[in-house]
């Protein structure tokens, strides 16, 4: 089996944004619209504070909370472990946005650009009308995991199908690939950290792993 999963080592994060600059501009989102965020955390107390950084998206759940709640069936969670959205199916209900413990879904009910109501060129060429009216959120790009299938490149490896945001990670602090697979990149770094998922005691089995150690 296939099993798709985002690692995010935590010791590494900047917190610079650029994954959710790179998932804007690969997606076209509208303004007010973030399918990654980075949370800017502060713990401790004076004088030992301390600042951490929390890139969070749709964790792409084995159990799914939105899927469950959705009554036309169009959140699906896929073989490989992604939760897809089909847009021809959605109503926009938004029972999935109330679902999700995430916070991950967005619903907007018309055309947004970022200056004006005309898009700039790269939402033009990515603006997708399909999005109007329905959920939408992070799909791990998709639409590079399935093209690896056509060209036998690797996700995680190869950065043609790999998800933007992992490719534009400055610190090297996202990771991709299938956990299924013992000589993955992904598998490799979670069997010799310590990490944790958000909201694990829920359930729903995220599949987005944040690595705060070494074992």
């Amino acid at each position: 089996m296939t099993r798709y999963v985002m690692a995010i080592d935590l010791r590494r994060c900047v917190g610079c944004q650029t994954c959710t600059a790179a998932c804007k501009n690969a997606n076209a989102t509208p303004p007010g619209v973030q399918w990654r965020r980075v949370l800017d955390l502060e713990t401790g107390e004076f004088p030992d504070v301390r600042r951490s950084f929390l890139p969070v998206a749709c964790m792409h759940c084995d159990e799914p909370p939105c899927e469950e709640v959705c009554p036309t069936s169009a959140t699906t969670k896929r073989p490989d472990g992604l939760v897809a959205i089909d847009y021809d199916v959605c109503i926009g209900c938004a029972n999935c946005v109330m679902a999700c413990p995430y916070e991950a879904r967005s619903i907007v009910d018309e055309a947004r650009f970022a200056y004006g109501d005309k898009p700039i060129k790269s939402e033009e060429v990515r603006f997708d009308p399909a999005r109007i009216s329905v959920a939408t959120k992070c799909t791990f790009c998709i639409d590079r995991i399935d093209q690896a299938a056509k060209t036998g490149q690797v996700p995680g490896r190869d950065p043609e199908v790999t998800p933007a945001c992992v490719n534009s990670c400055i610190s090297g602090a996202m990771s991709f690939g299938d956990i299924d697979d013992a000589e993955s990149k992904v598998s490799k770094l979670l069997a010799g950290t310590q990490h944790f998922r958000m909201h694990e005691d829920l359930g729903t089995g995220p599949g987005v792993y944040y690595i705060w150690d070494q074992k």
